[in-house]
């Protein structure tokens, strides 16, 4: 054992060491083990800050920027939506149908990318249904994962195994010799979390989760939630007469965010705005004043409240804060003298002035500089009410508006930048490529795109990459394979199996699947021949433990996942764990009745 070798293997005990304890952020211990084997002289200068230009940061960059734009289409909403009709609020279907889905696409395209496509799609589920995302998000993570082994296109380490095999003069596998096995391999996800799920996943408590601003906001500001649709009959006291003379709120308690007459939309309407037959109109208060607003003036409650309540929030509309700039040209008037419904589209729902807090009518209150309002409305609307001289938007809408007719070209980046990597185009290259044409195409813009990149994922891989080639150049990867193929040299034929699962598993957790790929592949083709077993078998089986990567989150689509699931190390290690046991002991035992027995 050389001193460089000792250096790294201290190395990699403290990484586990700070993984395990989970005292430090996830990002940070990436970077203490980066700059340590930096200041050791392990890994050059240069090497050391590789990890920031690597393939696999790169592509998670640039699949964050490609599922950003893809959901700022509407079209994962719309794939949610199907979903949780199908499951008919079932959980267990649910999820049956989410993990089967995303699984099978990963065995045709990078797993990175279908972890992209679905997350916000889960993110929409979770909303929708109330199940908590921390339920959903880790286990479709794995899904993609485990999908990427159904075919020999499905994930880095079996694209690269072929041309590996052919160097060892072995011949190649078809693009399905692997279907049985990865089948077998998704099969056991899918039931592992079906029947274990509520007891490793987390409880969804949201420690840890930076809340959604619309949620913050509503919590904050105690806001009622619910929104009443009714349509006006044709024999309704409210017809014919406008918003003035009713007094929603002085009376019921209740703001009327829009009416809908046919298709169009007006949100906040104005209060001359005149009432008609058939018009639906949107309320929000507690279902008590609803109620007794529409008995008043027999209002019908709408066939499908939930569709409505889509169509005027949630992808369309919310809440924000909007604070009276110094000088201000409102500054002395009221709400009512300056038509602020007409002028700018929303809708008052309350105010902070150095007086108080008032939720009732509001409309002649005079504004001063500092004064805080809450109003609901359009997202495009509220985004342009933050550039006038009148307002400063406090808080940063989590949506900027669908943007239905562009989900084509949105859907033609993503597929198009994944569709290049099976060209031989690196990934990296194939995904960027992808995402800049959604810039270029203006389904997002620049800013949009870098808002939509998850700095801690990127440190976290940027700074375990130098590790991994710590581990290559310096022999440790080759001292500890070398160390444990003389254990196992007499040993039985399925633990020779299951120590190279294991040995595959190990590395790919700290240095990229492709390097595990490359390193042990040669390693075992010599085991093979020296002890009689298939080659081509424990060449597979390493191809396939390449993605083994479970129990921490290093692999990129558990890097990924982190942040929008509020994970922490500790629920990889519990959820993970049993989930990497069996993939050794399934994987192995497959290998071993195909190639051995």
């Amino acid at each position: 054992m050389t001193p460089e070798i000792f250096l790294v293997l201290i190395v990699l005990a403290a990484t586990v060491v700070l993984f395990v304890t989970d005292k430090l952020r996830v990002d940070m211990i990436a970077i203490i083990i980066m700059l340590t084997l930096g200041w050791l002289g392990l890994v050059s200068p240069a090497q050391t800050f590789s990890g920031f230009a690597s393939n696999a940061v790169i592509s998670v960059m640039a699949v964050m920027i490609l599922g950003y734009g893809v959901d700022r289409t509407g079209m994962m909403i719309q794939l949610a939506r199907k979903m949780v009709r199908i499951a008919n609020a079932n959980e267990k279907k649910l999820v049956t149908i989410v993990y089967s889905v995303v699984g099978i696409m990963s065995g045709f395209m990078q797993n990175i990318g279908s972890a992209a496509l679905f997350l916000p799609a889960i993110l929409r589920i979770s909303k929708k249904t109330n199940l908590p995302r921390s339920r959903l998000i880790m286990p479709m993570g794995f899904m993609a994962i485990l999908g990427g082994t159904v075919t020999m296109v499905g994930s880095s380490p079996l694209i690269l195994l072929n041309d590996l095999m052919l160097q060892g003069d072995l011949e190649p596998f078809g693009i399905f010799a692997v279907t049985p096995i990865g089948l077998v391999l998704l099969l056991t996800g899918i039931l592992y979390f079906l029947l274990l799920g509520r007891h490793i996943l987390p409880s969804g408590d949201g420690k840890g989760i930076t809340p959604p601003v619309q949620q913050e906001i509503i919590e904050t500001w105690q806001l009622p939630e619910n929104m009443h649709h009714y349509i006006v009959p044709k024999k309704s006291p409210l017809v014919g007469t406008t918003r003035e003379d009713n007094s929603l709120k002085s009376r019921y308690s209740l703001h009327l965010l829009a009416v809908k007459t046919g298709r169009d939309i007006l949100y906040a309407p104005w209060r001359y705005t005149v009432f008609a037959e058939g018009q639906v109109l949107s309320l929000l208060g507690t279902k008590e004043d609803a109620e007794q607003f529409a008995a008043d003036y027999e209002l019908v409650p709408v066939g499908d409240p939930e569709r409505h309540t889509e169509e005027i929030g949630e992808e369309h509309a919310g809440f924000a804060e909007i604070i009276v700039r110094p000088h201000s040209p409102y500054t002395g008037k009221t709400v009512r003298e300056v038509s602020f419904r007409k002028q700018h589209g929303l809708e008052f729902i309350l105010s902070l002035t150095k007086e108080g807090e008032h939720r009732r009518d509001i409309s002649d209150i005079p504004m001063n500089p500092g004064d805080t309002f809450v109003v609901f409305g359009p997202w495009e609307k509220i985004g342009r009410i933050g550039q006038g001289p009148e307002f400063v938007l406090s808080t940063v809408p989590e949506e900027k508006g669908v943007e239905p007719t562009k989900g084509p070209f949105a859907l033609l980046c993503l597929t198009g930048g994944i569709f290049l990597t099976f060209t031989g185009v690196p990934i990296a290259l194939g995904l960027l490529t992808g995402a800049v044409a959604m810039i270029l195409g203006r389904v997002l813009t620049i800013n949009e795109a870098y808002h939509a990149i998850d700095w801690r994922t990127v440190f976290l891989l940027a700074g375990l990459i130098p590790l991994g080639i710590a581990m290559e150049q310096t022999g440790t990867a080759a001292f500890l394979a070398d160390v444990m193929m003389n254990l196992l040299a007499m040993a039985h034929p399925f633990l020779i199996l299951l120590g190279i699962a294991t040995l595959a598993t190990f590395f790919s957790l700290f240095m990229s699947n492709v390097a595990a790929t490359v390193l042990l592949v040669p390693l075992v083709i010599i085991i093979g021949t020296s002890t009689g077993l298939d080659p081509r078998g424990l060449a597979l089986l390493v191809a396939l433990c390449a993605s083994n990567s479970f129990v921490l989150p290093t692999h990129q689509v558990n890097a990924f996942l982190m942040t929008p699931g509020g994970y922490h190390n500790a629920d990889y290690l519990r959820a993970g764990g049993g989930m990497t046991l069996l993939f050794l002991f399934i994987a192995t035992g497959l290998i071993y009745i195909s190639f051995v027995v």
